[in-house]
């Protein structure tokens, strides 16, 4: 078993260090999930076989030691040398092949029911979001508000609640879904959904705006114009700069771009049946649908809503919308 249990273990290191370096790309929920299924096995193999077997040996071991003893005290022999519990703490002790599978599985399967089911985290990787969201940002995704999906297969089990423009959703990012991208939803299912000259419009009915004082990005050591914006019942703040063009340059060919209209003022899209439009809050440095398309609903992952750590600055802490 120690060869078995060293073989596994590889492989999971071996994995998790090949999605590190780039070799593969992984795939930390099926990850989870094998850890769940592997640890569970020996979890009740050493409740149902092994512990019961180290139990067995100890309780031979002190049958034997006292039968010993009274065997020498019938031959006048009253001092017994000799402590058996050192030995019988030893054959109860967990192997370290066991140690390590059948005692992370507590640990384990709570993280992989909680990640799955209640609150993921995710770490803010890219400025798409700022002023929202800024780069380092340890977030909260809530995985139930727009219905519970088994984990790896990301197939919906409950309905819950259709997302609403406004949210800040993260998703699996359509042109390759091993990765999670983080936008907000402009556009639902049916909606035309216009970004032209750096204005955004929603069934003819311009989104409502309100300029702000400029943001001050630290990372790139500039302002931009800053404006709040109010959609659906939320309002935001958003960013925009005056350096990049209205027109949308080098945008993919997605499916439903039959549906998208792209001038040198913008772009204008009808938001296809079970579809999303996605945008990222500063506008001007945001890959969002604009240039890959919409996001289906079986790639939506859950919603956004609190920054939970941000080790370069405690007053991030909080929700938001």
């Amino acid at each position: 078993m120690q060869l078995i249990t060293s073989a596994v273990l590889a492989a999971f290191v071996l994995y998790a260090g090949s999605w590190y370096f780039g070799v593969i790309d992984g795939n930390f929920a099926l990850l989870l999930f094998m850890a769940s299924v592997v640890t569970g096995i020996y979890w009740l193999a050493e409740r149902f076989y092994f512990l019961p077997q180290r139990i067995q040996a100890a309780a031979a071991l002190e049958a034997n030691d006292s039968k010993r003893r009274a065997e020498l005290i019938k031959m006048g022999i009253n001092q017994v040398d000799g402590n058996i519990a050192e030995a019988r703490a030893k054959l109860l002790a967990q192997p370290w092949w066991l140690d390590w599978t059948a005692g992370l599985f507590p640990v384990i399967i709570a993280v992989f029911f909680l990640r799955s089911f209640l609150f993921e985290p995710f770490k803010i990787p890219s400025g798409s979001m700022v002023p929202t969201l800024l780069v380092g940002d340890l977030i909260l995704v809530n995985k139930f508000t727009y219905g519970l999906r088994l984990p790896v297969l990301n197939t919906k089990i409950t309905e819950g609640a259709p997302p609403q423009r406004g949210d800040v959703m993260v998703f699996r990012y359509p042109p390759k879904p091993s990765l999670d991208y983080i936008k907000r939803v402009v556009g639902l299912p049916g909606d035309t959904v216009a970004y032209l000259n750096k204005r955004l419009t929603v069934n003819g009915q311009p989104v409502p705006t309100a300029t702000l004082p400029e943001f001050f990005d630290e990372d790139h050591m500039r302002y931009f114009k800053q404006f709040e914006e109010t959609i659906g019942d939320k309002k935001h703040r958003l960013l925009n700069d005056d350096d990049r063009p209205a027109f949308v340059p080098g945008a993919e060919q997605f499916a439903g771009r039959d549906q998208c209209s792209y001038t040198v003022e913008g772009v204008t899209c009808k938001v296809p049946q079970g579809h999303y439009f996605m945008m990222g809050d500063n506008r001007d440095n945001s890959l969002d649908s604009r240039f890959w398309g919409f996001v289906p609903e079986k790639n939506i992952v859950g919603k956004a809503f609190f920054v939970w750590m941000n080790f370069g600055s405690l007053k991030r802490i909080g929700s938001f919308d």
